[in-house]
């Protein structure tokens, strides 16, 4: 699957407004994502455009995210900069930063300006729709995938389990860790099961040790049926013990 495409045939921006005329962000729009102009003309682009605080502003300032520049500094000023002028249009900055996201190689900052502008609930509730266009088929490019997986983590939430535990037989490695990583994290014995059978066919070092280690931190138990197959697969340094529990050899 390549980049996911979200929310075909929904509210577009538009550089123009019911009027015809340009919108007042038509003006700066192209110089601020434009890599090759010069710092000043850019940054004085994306000044204007950050003390709008619309849709289209805010549209306009995502494109500053696809580019980077030298020095490394500078390129960090800018992007802060897009970033708290996105932030003023508030609620007028989800759609674009919805439809930016749709095309973009890295969601790293679509879901930094998300976690700033909507509720936690809400936030993960599109974190999941962002992760729902992904299948666990090889992709040549899943960087987007493994980032949400990766966000997922640091949230506990009774949907997160339902939409990721598909991606424990992903055939992307990373995307398997990443999605044992985050079950782990809802703390929910109901994890054990999956996340034990994952470990009897998972070929990856890395995966299975995450595995028992996450485990290993918890006092789950191991259910009767699987304690002597998962006894056989458990990496060095791990055992069951009497109790049916995953734990660290002394």
């Amino acid at each position: 699957m390549g980049l996911f495409d979200l929310f075909k045939g929904g509210q577009k921006t538009s550089d123009k407004s019911k009027t015809g005329k340009a919108s007042p962000a038509a003006k700066w729009a192209e110089r601020a994502g434009d890599k090759r102009a010069q710092n000043y003309d850019r940054q004085e682009a994306l000044q204007a455009l950050a003390a709008m605080g619309t849709s289209e502003a805010a549209a306009a300032l995502l494109k500053r995210f696809t580019f980077v520049i030298d020095p490394s500094i500078t390129d960090q000023e800018e992007k802060d900069l897009a970033f708290e002028g996105i932030l003023k249009a508030q609620g007028e900055a989800i759609e674009p930063v919805r439809a930016f996201a749709a095309k973009a190689e890295s969601l790293a900052w679509p879901m930094r300006i998300l976690k700033e502008l909507l509720p936690e609930d809400d936030y993960v509730a599109e974190l999941l729709l962002w992760l729902g266009k992904w299948d666990t088929e090889y992709a040549k490019f899943a960087d987007p995938k493994l980032q949400l997986l990766t966000a997922l983590e640091d949230h506990n939430d009774p949907r997160i389990a339902a939409a990721v535990g598909r991606f424990l037989e992903d055939v992307n490695e990373p995307a398997r860790f990443h999605a044992a990583a985050t079950l782990l994290a809802q703390n929910d014995e109901a994890m054990c099961r999956p996340l034990l059978e994952m470990l009897l066919d998972e070929e990856s070092v890395r995966v299975r040790h995450k595995v028992a280690e996450g485990l290993a931190a918890r006092d789950w138990v191991v259910p009767e049926d699987l304690r002597e197959p998962v006894r056989k697969v458990l990496p060095y340094g791990f055992r069951i013990d009497g109790a049916g529990k995953v734990k660290k050899r002394d």
